[in-house]
Parts: C-alpha cells; structure tokens; sequence
C-alpha cells in the first residue's frame, strides 16, 4: 500500500486537467556548486543525490533548485485512474511542495543504474534509467524507470532544462538496450 501511495504522488499526481495548471514565474536560482554544474554527468549524479534520503532527513532544496534552469520544468508522466496517459508540467518548487512530505515520511533513494546521452553543441539528452527504494538495505526497488533529461550549457555551465520521466510497469517493461551502461 505505501508504495502504491508513494508512486500514486510522485508520479501519478500528473492526472490534474492542464487547464487548472498555472504558470509561476521563474524562481530566482541560487548559486550552484560548481561541482554538481562542470558536466552533464555531475549535474545528473547531483540530481539524483539531493532527492535521495532516509525517511525524516531534509533534503538541500536550495541545492535542488540550483541544478535548474529558471524555466525548467519536471514532467512525471503515467496513468490516470480512467487508464489515459496523462502527463504534467511543475516547477522545481511545484515538485518540492508536493513531493517533499512523502519523501520525509518515506524515505527515497533514486540511483542511476544505466544512462544513454547524446550531445549536440550546448544541448544533451541523457536517458537515465533508474531505481527507487526507501532504504539502501531494500533488497528490492519499490519501483523503475526512466528519467529523460535535456541539460543546456550557457557557456559558464550545465543546467537542467526538463526532467520528464516514466515509472516502469508490467505494462511498459524498461527494454533491455535501457539497462546497459552506456555513454
């Protein structure tokens, strides 16, 4: 049940009418450690550490907000309860206010277990394949899936441009050529 819940918020709560989405104005972005900004693969693994914790223990957010870009959006992606693909656009502080409670109360632990990219110029697209878990001693993700990330570099660094991701199900498998560590 508490997965289903867990789920059902960070990647399900997509089932609202685009019509009753508004748009907030950019967030002021805090500075970046230039660390987690020098390359594609920093910015990713910085991502995936600053969501990830034990159930009570506060996430970074001004960390979080940092990796984003002032128009960046998060786009979780599933089904509603009607079975129709449903996908929805937030704001990294959208994403921080509707996920934060559970992933105190849960604990979360994304990691990377496969990626693809490919760069042109200023832009990369990374498909990350991940794992979810509430502790690091589960034996078993609580879930899978895949993360599609653009990064914009404006010269100085990387940004996250969009997150937009798909949770695996036994519907909609992670094909294989997902699963194999890539460049």
């Amino acid at each position: 049940m508490r997965l289903s819940i867990l789920v059902a918020a960070l990647a399900f709560g997509c089932a609202a009418p685009a019509a009753a989405q508004t748009a907030a104005p950019p967030v002021p972005v805090s500075a970046a450690a230039p660390a987690d900004v020098a390359t594609p693969e920093a910015v990713v693994a910085a991502l995936y550490e600053v969501i990830s914790g034990d159930a009570g223990v506060a996430r970074d957010w001004s960390r979080f907000r940092s990796l984003f870009h002032p128009t960046a959006r998060l786009m979780p992606s599933g089904m509603n309860r009607e079975g129709q693909g449903v996908v929805r656009s937030v704001t990294p502080d959208e994403y921080i206010t509707r996920s934060e409670p559970l992933l105190l109360a849960e604990g979360f632990h994304e990691r990377e277990i496969a990626h693809r990219s490919e760069r042109f110029g200023r832009i990369v697209h990374v498909w990350s394949t991940y794992e979810s878990l509430h502790h690091l001693s589960d034996p078993q993700p609580f879930a899978r899936g895949i993360n599609s990330i653009q990064l914009f570099n404006d010269g100085a660094r990387w940004w996250v441009i969009s997150v937009y991701w798909q949770a695996e199900t036994p519907a909609a498998p992670i094909p294989a050529e997902y699963l194999r560590p890539t460049g």
